[in-house]
């Protein structure tokens, strides 16, 4: 029998099947997550990283690198809109969502990391062939390759209209917040370019983890002996981790004596316990208690005094969160689920009196940087009146002579400076306390009697302030 001949090939690469990259497919889970289900990457990405190293995965650099990818690209998110728009012929609402979670997460690599062009966008296109499909590989490839042609310094140069001409949408395009954003955080700054470059640029920096030695429970000391560990610069308990470190390693964390705690919500909870009063000093309020850091902090320094100290949230898994952190307190406590616009006490049951109140959280951008693109100006509104309510509650809940703090994370002025004024109209049996001394050791609190803590100033969360002393 004679042989068949054989077929001949069609001209052409042959397939290829695309390569699985394990950390760059985790970072594009985590960037749907944020999108799809309006989630916080600092809660989806943990469990994602667990899981990646519990299945031999990852190591720590890939666990790092993971890390820069999810939130580097959703820090610069308005700024890498800007570039890719000018790079595709269609309006960017028009591009699938996938689509452009892996187009940012390629422009991130190429502008915002030093990963070498080749390798950024051959690692892209790698992961669209496999979360997309070879179609839209295609494209991602063509768009990279035209993002890769410049620099950061000169996309900015093209897509951000001059400073001269409009600052505001300058500043935004270039540093990476909404307008509205920009505008507000300019307000509350009181002027001038230098500062508002400053904050903003603070606002895409990398945050340092800071423990709080929670006292009678562990001290800064202990917390110094751990690798990486350096001194926080304004609380006496607080220890900063230098990259890399990492909270669940440290003992007294794992332990509930210490707690991971901003350095600026520290500072709040110790200007309120260092605020003079008016005769006795037994029973402290904490009005908003969730997740319960100010409450653990604050139940230590009241179990030094033999205060009791009373945390009322009204999530009661929030509150759930609040037992579990003062669990072991050494003074004594106790943890409800109230509302605390409903209060369950009665009135003037109080000698310090903390309300730390929702707020849109523009303090905390650096932390939470999708929550600029989640947040709108109409926010501000729907806060508004429980950001008052509570405010009004606490002053009632405090005694003749006793001490209120409001406190929120954002320094809009419609969230700090406003609600003060506006419930203290309706009030005149209240003093406001210059809170600056109470922090001698901080510098560029503001113009007082309240006081504003900046990432830019103080490396903390923009944290306010306001002290109320009740006086008739």
């Amino acid at each position: 029998m004679s042989e068949q001949p054989r077929r001949p090939r069609k001209p052409g690469k042959p397939y290829r099947r695309p390569q699985k990259d394990p950390v760059r497919i985790l970072a594009f889970e985590a960037l749907r997550a944020v999108d799809e289900r309006d989630a916080y990457a600092n809660l989806v990405l943990p469990p994602l990283l667990r899981k990646a190293r519990e299945a031999g995965d990852f190591d720590a650099r890939d666990a790092a690198l993971a890390t820069e990818l999810v939130y580097g690209t959703l820090r610069r998110q308005g700024t890498y809109d800007a570039i890719i728009a000018d790079c595709v012929d269609r309006p960017l609402r028009e591009v699938d969502p996938p689509v452009l979670d892996v187009l940012s997460l390629g422009v991130h690599q190429l502008l915002g990391t030093r990963i070498p062009s080749h390798a950024a966008v051959s690692a892209s296109v790698e992961l669209a062939r496999v979360v997309l499909g070879d179609g839209r590989a295609k494209f991602v490839n063509a768009v990279l390759r035209k993002v890769a042609r410049d620099d950061l310094d000169g996309w900015l140069e093209r897509v951000a209209p001059p400073y001269d001409e409009d600052p505001e949408d300058h500043l935004a395009v270039v540093h990476s917040h909404p307008r509205w954003v920009v505008s507000a955080l300019w307000d509350s700054l009181g002027g001038g370019r230098t500062g508002i470059e400053e904050l903003l640029a603070a606002d895409n920096e990398r945050p340092e983890v800071t423990l709080v030695a929670r006292p009678g429970r562990a001290t800064r000391e202990e917390l110094l002996g751990e690798e990486a560990a350096v001194p926080g610069r304004w609380s006496p308990y607080a220890v900063r981790l230098s990259e890399g470190g990492e909270p669940g390693a440290v003992e007294a964390v794992r332990e509930g004596r210490a707690g991971v705690q901003d350095e600026g919500s520290q500072l709040v909870a110790l200007a309120l316990a260092n605020a003079p009063l008016d005769g006795p000093d037994r029973c402290w309020l904490d009005g908003c208690a969730g997740p319960g850091g100010k409450a653990a902090l604050l139940g230590a320094l009241a179990a030094e005094r033999g205060a009791f100290l009373l945390a009322s949230e009204k999530q009661p898994h929030r509150a759930g969160l609040v037992a579990r952190a003062l669990d072991g307190n050494p003074g004594p406590y106790q943890v409800i689920a109230a509302d605390g616009t409903r209060p369950a006490w009665r009135p003037g049951s109080f000698d310090r009196v903390l309300v730390d109140v929702p707020c849109t959280g523009l303090g905390a951008l650096r932390r939470r940087p999708e929550a600029r693109w989640r947040r709108r100006p109409e926010d501000l509104d729907g806060f508004a009146p429980l950001q008052r309510g509570l405010l009004r509650s606490a002053l009632e809940a405090v005694r003749v002579g006793g001490v209120v703090a409001y406190a929120t994370c954002s320094p809009h002025l419609a969230e700090t400076r406003a609600v003060v004024a506006d419930v203290l109209k309706q009030h005149p049996d209240t003093d406001l306390v210059d809170a600056r001394p109470l922090l001698p050791d901080v510098p560029a609190l503001g113009e007082g009697p309240d006081l504003q803590l900046w990432p830019h100033l103080h490396g903390t969360d923009a944290m306010y302030l306001a002290l109320i002393r009740r006086t008739a």
